[in-house]
């Protein structure tokens, strides 16, 4: 039988306080179990509560016949001791860094440098701490653009987003991308011991040539030819055919985007009140149907989409129909 001493209001008001806005989770519980005994509640009752054992609640009650409210909170020192130094974690912090995929040579590093063993875990743990995650690694463009070229255009492309959300302007990104067969193997949540797979294969190539805007209205083309500046051309032509405010399209430097044809064509565009605005080299970054096309191949189409072709390009299909209803991307 454990016997607790009659708790004034004083004390009970801080206790139900704790209890319902401390951060800690083991606090929290300790307050409310010695609410529930102030109650009456038995501790056979409270052990079910809490699925802590008899000698659990013996030593809640035990600090806090002790030490009162600082008895709900851990002593220091308990835990887990840290094996490193914070010079030796930013030293760990730098090794990962030359060897990011393989944490073997960083585990090799850490004991050939100070002579000490540890485990991955460890090194996760210390890693998380120091603001690191782990995530795929992203395809980077071979050059960096021009700064003061890249400073400028960046700085007009604000001031034409800033129009468009005003909508004195309508402001579309222009880009293609290809898809197949062989997957973009996504993350994905698995059973321990069992292992997702995805075919991979040869496969044809399915172009998609998409036009959309922030407000995730998206006009696309979908060949299985190459996609070149003829397509482009008529693509931009049957779209807007028409429009009613002035309208521009953020396009890359890609060749089919720069070609003497699109060159002819900016005159006549330019007549109908459409402007082709070419972002900076090497600035895929600025052009957010980018983002679109990571959805689709890393998140949007569904692992059954690769089983064959025609299903394939059904779900893309799919994809691309709905976009903007059953498929939204938030830009702000």
């Amino acid at each position: 039988m454990i016997f607790i001493r009659e708790i004034n209001s004083l004390s009970a008001k801080l206790l139900e306080r704790i209890y319902r806005q401390s951060r800690h989770h083991q606090v929290r519980q300790r307050a409310h179990c010695i609410i529930l005994a102030n109650q009456g509640v038995k501790i056979e009752e409270r052990m079910k509560i809490f699925q802590v054992s008899y000698k659990t609640i013996y030593n809640w009650f035990d600090r806090w016949e002790s030490d009162s409210m600082v008895g709900l909170y851990n002593k220091p020192g308990r835990g887990c001791k840290y094996k490193f130094n914070p010079e030796q974690e930013e030293k760990i912090k730098e090794f990962t860094k030359k060897e990011p995929r393989q944490l073997k040579q960083v585990l090799q590093k850490v004991e050939e440098e100070w002579g000490i063993k540890t485990s991955k875990k460890t090194v996760k743990r210390i890693l998380k701490r120091l603001r690191m995650t782990w995530r795929r690694m992203r395809r980077a463009v071979g050059g960096k653009p021009e700064t003061q070229i890249y400073q400028e255009k960046k700085a007009q492309l604000s001031e034409l987003e800033r129009l468009d959300e005003k909508g004195e302007i309508d402001l579309y990104y222009l880009d293609e991308s290809g898809f197949c067969l062989i997957p973009s193997v996504p993350y994905a949540w698995q059973d321990i011991g069992e292992q997702l797979t995805l075919l991979s294969r040869r496969s044809r190539r399915l172009n998609v040539l998409g036009i959309m805007n922030k407000r995730n209205d998206l006009k696309s083309y979908v060949s299985y030819q190459s996609i070149n500046s003829d397509v482009v051309i008529a693509c931009i032509d049957a779209f807007f055919t028409t429009v009613d405010k002035p309208t521009v399209i953020f396009t890359d430097q890609a060749s089919i985007h720069t070609s003497d044809a699109i060159f002819d064509k900016k005159e006549e565009w330019k007549e109908r009140n459409i402007t082709i605005f070419e972002l900076p080299t090497y600035s895929p970054h600025l052009n957010l149907i980018e983002i679109l096309w990571r959805f689709i191949k890393y998140e949007w189409m569904p692992i059954d989409a690769y089983k064959d072709w025609k299903t394939f390009v059904a779900s893309l299909e799919k994809i691309l129909r709905e976009f903007g209803e059953n498929y939204v991307i938030n830009f702000v």
